[in-house]
């Protein structure tokens, strides 16, 4: 999930003087709907940018577990933010020649025949199914739902928050016409077509994630009905073109091509130049992880799969709850009047290791690997000698921990990463993906860092409407590298004696949590 501008330097809003000169239709436009904001950003055909805007919403959290949002109030920031973005730009509408959006993973958006949402969405750290999911793996053997769909059962996905509306909300489940996700929600407001991208199809466990389609007899055996599931369309598909009413809504031009979207993280990928097997992103947003690209199917329980956006490609994804987020709840809460530049100059002053702090980032439970929806944030080795600056590092540190549980995890399981490819707005902390590097052994690239998730939808909308002629003339055209962290070999002791504390302590707390 994107982190908005962090550490990002100058306005967000500041348009560009790179690219060539403007024309009709050489403008390209990449629509994230992240968990704390809309982001909208206007490329040349090059990957320069034009124009980005962020419109910020909130998270509600009704009850212990839960984490939802309002779908309508995302469609009322893209129009505010699609709208700034042309007028920053000083751009005619009908310059964009495509649009694509990316989304946060795991909604449920529940829309009648009329397209009207009918209540909250659960998001991706929502965890109220976790009963349901008990329950359901008594009588579908999880392992026959692995074999399908190439993840395990958690109540963070999809399919358990249908199950609870079904459940717990009869009349909203008996309304429903479709369950939408995040950027299907939009696309479908811009196109009034309903869609279901492939990369967001993992999220189901009814869906087939070998042949990349729904499994009607998996739908029936899991109690979901299948007039729920949208049509599948590949992410770079077109679905439909700006109606009347959402050209006036967001001023865009009516008949502007929309393609299906994708995955933010899949999408981020893309915007990053990770387009072949082995090539590796490293998401620095709101959440953690990595994506590891892959061209035959591996699936491992203690991992993520998902298809890529990219065409017989899939993701085998380490992804965490504690990322960018981790940092941002500690800045609110700890040292709300610093800036993230000066928290990064805080923790410069403290050595690798912490002098012993070790952070558990699992700040909403935690998904892969251990996949423990009651984990718990955890500060381990405090002191009076202790200051804030030690939580800063310590935090950073604790992410990079997780980072590396998931790289070992999927080294296990088969798919060794060697360069990643940073993306995220943490990545513009040197100091925070050199920490990285370290505690990974990994060489880090990065890109675009606070542009790569839309710069990756739009890379989509450029491919489905013919100006780029494939994927990896896309990236090649659009992505380049601003700087390369090599692992500094010195911090190699205190961060194995903090790996292990790290470990250790979930091990032993776990437990309790």
């Amino acid at each position: 999930m994107p982190f908005v501008f962090w550490y990002a330097t100058g306005s967000p809003c500041a348009a560009a003087t790179a690219g060539r000169e403007p024309g009709m239709g050489t403008y390209l436009l990449g629509i994230d709907i992240g968990t704390s904001a809309c982001r909208a950003a206007l490329f040349y055909e090059n990957g320069a940018v034009a124009a980005q805007v962020a419109g910020e919403y909130g998270v509600q959290y009704p009850q212990a577990g839960w984490a939802e949002q309002n779908p309508d109030e995302w469609w009322r920031a893209v129009c505010r933010t699609v709208r700034q973005a042309i007028e920053t730009a000083g751009i005619q509408p009908a310059e964009i020649a495509g649009v694509g959006v990316d989304g946060q993973s795991w909604s449920a958006v529940a829309v009648d025949a009329d397209g009207r949402v009918l209540c909250p969405t659960p998001i991706w750290t929502d965890t109220r199914a976790k009963d349901i999911c008990t329950e359901l793996k008594r009588s579908v053997p999880e392992t026959e739902i692995f074999a399908l769909c190439g993840n395990p059962l958690q109540p963070s996905y999809t399919l358990p928050k249908i199950l609870w509306y079904k459940r717990y909300l009869p009349d909203i489940y008996a309304k429903a016409h479709a369950i939408l996700q995040s950027n299907s929600f939009v696309v479908y407001r811009l196109t009034g077509v309903l869609s279901q991208d492939l990369s967001q199809g993992y999220g189901l466990h009814c869906f087939d994630m070998r042949r990349g389609c729904w499994d009607d007899a998996m739908c029936e055996r899991l109690g979901v009905r299948r007039s729920l599931l949208p049509p599948l369309f590949a992410s770079h598909q077109r679905v439909g073109t700006v109606g009347a009413q959402a050209a006036r809504d967001t001023g865009l031009t009516a008949g502007t091509p929309v393609v299906a979207g994708g995955l933010d993280a899949a999408c981020g990928t893309l915007g990053a130049g990770v387009v072949d097997p082995g090539q590796t992103q490293e998401q620095g947003g709101q959440a953690g992880g990595m994506s590891i690209c892959i061209g035959e199917y591996a699936a491992d329980p203690r991992l993520i799969l998902s298809l890529h956006v990219v065409p017989d490609r899939w993701l085998l994804q380490g992804g965490t709850t504690g990322g960018g987020g981790a940092l941002k709840w500690l800045r609110e809460t700890i040292c709300p009047e610093l800036s993230f530049a000066e928290m990064d100059q805080l923790a410069q002053g403290v050595p690798a290791g912490s002098d012993g702090v070790v952070f558990l980032p699992y700040m909403a439970g935690e998904r892969s690997p251990i996949w423990n929806p009651n984990a718990s944030g955890v500060f381990f080795g405090l002191s009076y000698a202790k200051a804030r600056a030690h939580l800063i590092r310590a935090c950073m540190e604790g992410v990079a921990y997780s980072l590396r549980h998931n790289l070992e995890t999927a080294e296990n399981a088969g798919a060794a990463a060697d360069t990643l490819r940073a993306m995220g707005g943490s990545a513009n902390s040197r100091l925070w993906t050199q920490i990285k590097a370290d505690v990974t052994g990994k060489r880090i690239q990065v890109a675009a860092s606070d542009t790569a998730t839309m710069l990756g939808a739009a890379m989509l909308a450029g491919i489905g409407t013919g100006v780029y002629d494939s994927f990896p003339q896309a990236a090649e055209r659009t992505v380049s590298i601003s700087r390369v962290h090599q692992p500094d070999h010195g911090t190699r002791d205190a961060y194995e004696e903090g790996y292990r504390t790290f470990r250790a302590l979930y091990e032993r707390l776990e437990p309790m949590m």
